[in-house]
């Protein structure tokens, strides 16, 4: 009893003086009795609560903000592929399946980018530290327009073949997509297979349609992620528009 009258003198005394009357007395009860276990655990119980609130706000603020600087990255890819062509006879670059080692548009595009190992890797990428530690990248480029095809006897078959010319519609065309999760990542992971994609399965075998989402789904159909066209915009599309394409025989891959 002495100790606790003790320290409400001394509450009273010293440590509220500038508070009125009737606060003063509330404050220096609290000060001479320690918080109960019940108390604890409802604070405890209101701040998690609170925090699991949050957390969804925050988690899409933070995909949002994972998407803007994706979207950014890709306009300044698409500039570069344009600055590229434009010094080389409207050819775009080579993708590893025709370049040499070290040849691939990740190492030509260099010279035409401020920063390219920062452009190249997608801040949503699980894997981006990887890729950028093997020379990989986030974004891959879309082999009707970059990766030529011959024929059994080795005679092209015609089609784009990197040249940026012979796109009819670059408004409509798809340039680059960002990469899946599924994918190496290795530099010789820069391009798509997209002549491939005859189902759902083998498109997030190459790209992520559902890059940017706050509810993963096994088939890849939450979400959304960013488009890179030919004429150098990037658009978002969601992952669900993408797959009913592809369901109703539409690939989305092929040069218009």
């Amino acid at each position: 009893m002495s100790s606790i009258k003790a320290r409400w003198q001394t509450c009273h005394h010293t440590q509220t003086n500038t508070l009125p009357g009737f606060l003063r007395l509330a404050v220096c009860r609290r000060r001479a009795k320690a918080f109960t276990l019940v108390e604890l655990l409802v604070v405890v119980a209101i701040i998690g609560a609170l925090a699991a609130l949050a957390f969804p706000a925050f988690q899409k603020v933070l995909i949002t903000g994972q998407q803007t600087a994706c979207t950014s990255n890709l306009r300044q890819i698409g500039v570069a592929l344009m600055t590229y062509a434009n010094d080389n006879g409207q050819l775009l670059p080579e993708t590893s399946h025709t370049a040499f080692f070290g040849q691939s548009w990740i190492y030509t595009l260099e010279p035409y980018l401020d920063n390219v190992d920062k452009i190249r890797i997608c801040p949503a990428d699980p894997k981006g530290a990887e890729r950028l530690e093997n020379k990989g990248t986030s974004y891959v480029m879309n082999s009707y327009l970059f990766v030529p095809e011959f024929d059994s006897q080795g005679q092209s078959l015609g089609g784009i073949a990197n040249n940026l010319m012979k796109i009819n519609d670059r408004t409509r065309t798809i340039m680059t997509f960002v990469i899946s999760d599924r994918a190496d990542v290795s530099d010789y992971e820069d391009h798509t297979h997209s002549s491939a994609w005859t189902s759902w399965n083998a498109v997030t075998r190459d790209i992520a349609p559902d890059r940017f989402t706050t509810d993963k789904k096994p088939d890849h159909s939450l979400g959304s992620s960013n488009y890179l066209y030919a004429d150098g915009h990037v658009e978002k599309h969601m992952a669900s528009t993408m797959k009913a394409r592809i369901q109703a025989g539409d690939n989305f891959a092929l040069p218009r």
